[in-house]
């Protein structure tokens, strides 16, 4: 039997090695086993470096106006139940009176 690491992508076990490299058949993934582990997951922080997870609460520590619209996220405005994203933009949430919308953690601050 094959001493050969099972697929980290889709677990196959019917890998096989290329010079340096482990190929998996069934998802053509690619991966070298001394190479360093996948990058950790993001870590997103707010304006004063508190991390933040799904399910926070935050403040809006400025003025924002939202895009295509002439309403403005005043200051002070709390934001329950946040959800992280990749992106620019990389919290939604719903804002009361203004409804879903995406904001950049370095305007929140943790509640």
């Amino acid at each position: 039997m094959s001493n050969l690491p099972a697929c980290p992508q889709c677990n196959s076990e019917y890998t096989y090695q290329d010079g340096a490299m482990y190929i998996c058949p069934e998802c053509a993934h690619e991966w070298n086993e001394q190479a360093a582990p996948a990058e950790e997951a993001r870590v997103i922080k707010d304006a004063n470096g508190n991390v933040l997870q799904d399910g926070d609460s935050v403040t809006v520590i400025k003025d924002l106006k939202v895009k295509g619209s002439s309403l403005v996220v005043k200051v002070g405005t709390k934001v329950k139940n946040i959800r992280l994203v990749d992106g620019d933009h990389d919290i939604d949430c719903k804002i009361d009176g203004i409804g879903a919308m995406s904001l950049k953690s370095e305007f929140v601050k943790k509640a």
